[in-house]
């Protein structure tokens, strides 16, 4: 069993447009109707010795663990798996389908497809979320995990319609999106940081110029320009606020973030013009939403995630080892393997500080 382990930088205003529109998904108090799935004429085996695996692999036609046990396999007609490759698929008929199966272990729940390419006018990825139950981030508690088919633990479903994307991204920045951003600081890029220092994965800057005459110059490590919803993908890690955020820092460690006011692109890629630029303080942050409860003493630093890869058809020997191999990697409590160069996995972007695991073991397992 193995232990649980570019995107080109996405600094593009064309590619920016695309996942602006689509990145994240609020969830709350909908509940959609489950659409129909497969027969199932054979259910999964009682394993009453809790060994370190299932018995079986076979949790019904159509919806198998693979043998690395990193990941599922759920078959889908093709009507139902073209809905998650045109923006209408049922994140809550996924995730109800896990949980007639899986134990309510689960922070994260990860749809992929299996497409070759970025299919046309769809997000890169897209979060789903289940529940807010952090305060001080910018936005109430809430809990839709029923929904879902959970029983408290979901945070968040997870969609992206390429298994590469585990590895290229934008998987780091659909995870930080339970956190972040929804309100935290003031920002014109819903959802994501825009103009503004945070400079993480959620996009911004992590440098300013003044050009003069309210014309200023945006840099992330050293390199001009910046996005306003995302830094190029699995290249960049958590930057100091996205650490906060997640509970990885306390509020000693937290750094001021520079905001433009009334912001505006130029034709000059990088550049934007502003009437005026604001310095929160850690200590204004911190007014303006609370304290983060939980504080980083107490807040979780491992999670779990079951993938559950959707297909119209068994897959092939190419697409499971590229996902057991990115899984691996990105699972590692350690620095990925070569083949990643210098793109981060979750341990990484965390600063050593947190993990991701994917493993699948009989006590998941209803």
């Amino acid at each position: 069993m193995h232990s649980l382990k570019s995107y080109i930088h996405l600094f593009t205003f064309l590619f920016l447009s695309v996942l602006i529109l689509s990145c994240s998904k609020e969830e709350d108090g909908i509940d959609e109707s489950a659409q129909d799935m497969p027969d199932s004429d054979e259910e999964v085996v009682d394993n009453p010795d809790n060994t370190d695996t299932p018995d079986t692999l076979t949790l019904e036609t159509g919806f198998t663990i693979d043998e690395e046990q990193m990941f599922t396999n759920l078959i889908l007609s093709e009507s139902e798996y073209n809905k998650f490759i045109t923006d209408e698929g049922d994140m809550q008929m996924v995730s109800n389908k896990v949980y007639e199966y899986f134990n309510d272990d689960y922070d994260f729940i990860i749809i992929l497809n299996v497409e070759d390419s970025q299919p046309a006018g769809l997000y890169f990825g897209l979060s789903t979320p289940a529940k807010n139950d952090i305060q001080g981030l910018g936005r109430s508690v809430w809990n839709n995990t029923a929904a879902f088919g959970s029983a408290g633990k979901l945070k968040t479903v997870i969609h992206m319609p390429r298994v590469e994307y585990i590895r290229n991204g934008p998987f780091l920045h659909e995870i930080l999106h339970y956190w972040s951003n929804h309100g935290l600081i003031p920002t014109t890029a819903g959802g994501h940081w825009g103009y503004s220092s945070v400079g993480g994965q959620l996009g911004g800057f992590d440098e300013i110029e003044d050009l003069g005459s309210n014309t200023y110059r945006g840099l992330v490590d050293g390199e001009v320009g910046f996005g306003l919803v995302a830094n190029g993908g699995n290249s960049v890690p958590y930057s100091n606020l996205e650490l906060y955020a997640m509970g990885l820092i306390n509020a000693s460690e937290l750094e001021a973030v520079t905001v433009a006011e009334n912001p505006s692109s130029t034709s000059e890629f990088g550049v934007f013009t502003a009437d005026a630029i604001t310095i929160l303080t850690p200590e204004d942050i911190i007014a303006e939403n609370g304290a983060r409860v939980p504080s980083s003493e107490n807040a979780q630093t491992e999670f779990n995630a079951l993938v559950v890869v959707v297909s119209t058809d068994n897959l092939s020997q190419d697409k499971i080892d590229t996902l057991n191999s990115n899984l691996e990697n990105f699972a590692l409590k350690s620095d990925p393997n070569d083949s990643w160069g210098s793109l981060f996995n979750f341990w990484k972007a965390t600063l050593g500080k947190a993990s991701f695991n994917f493993d699948i073991a009989n006590e998941h397992l209803k």
